[in-house]
């Protein structure tokens, strides 16, 4: 298994990803270091199902004030639970998306191939903030621009993402930058 390091602008800070791509299927697990919004440390380990949908995603937070745990699921048929309480406001979604993560951002592009071919699509993402591990909705859209640059917008904020052939990000403007290939 190879890794993949980004510098992660937002946070101040980096991120290893140690991922397992298999026909239609993503598993990762992988470690941050922040300074922005404050200092924490963050370890997560996530399963994907077929089609590249989120089954599973476990982070573990660290800051000053302590350790959080988020054990984020999602039953399969579109209903998701952050410790086995349920997140109705998160019915439909397909994916997660860990705050400050480029990792994350592969799982919609892998699914609907916008890395490589034309395509707008519009998602709702069980997005997760860091390091508070609070879960929220979020509305994003991901725009096939040429091979390997996808435009990422969710409201007023867009970012232009490069994506190397497998699927992850390269290079996501304002957020980070990969430093190791994989």
């Amino acid at each position: 298994m190879s890794a993949i390091t980004w510098e992660v602008f937002a946070s101040r800070g980096f991120e290893t990803a140690w991922p397992e791509l298999g026909p239609g299927v993503l598993r990762a697990r992988g470690r941050a270091v922040g300074t922005d919004p404050e200092p924490y440390w963050i370890s997560y380990e996530l399963d994907t199902a077929d089609g590249f949908v989120t089954s599973t995603l476990r982070v573990t937070a660290e800051t000053a004030d302590g350790v959080r745990t988020l054990d984020l699921r999602h039953d399969g048929k579109g209903r998701w639970t952050a410790n086995g309480d349920p997140l109705p406001d998160l019915d439909g979604a397909l994916d997660c998306d860990l705050g400050l993560c480029p990792l994350t951002n592969t799982m919609p592009v892998l699914r609907h191939g916008l890395h490589r071919e034309p395509g707008e699509r519009a998602f709702l993402m069980a997005w997760v903030s860091v390091p508070d591990l609070a879960v929220r909705p979020s509305r994003q859209i991901y725009t096939h621009l040429r091979p390997g640059r996808v435009r990422f917008s969710s409201g007023d904020f867009r970012s232009d993402l490069e994506f190397d052939g497998e699927g992850f990000v390269v290079d996501y403007p304002q957020l980070a930058t990969r430093l190791t290939a994989r």
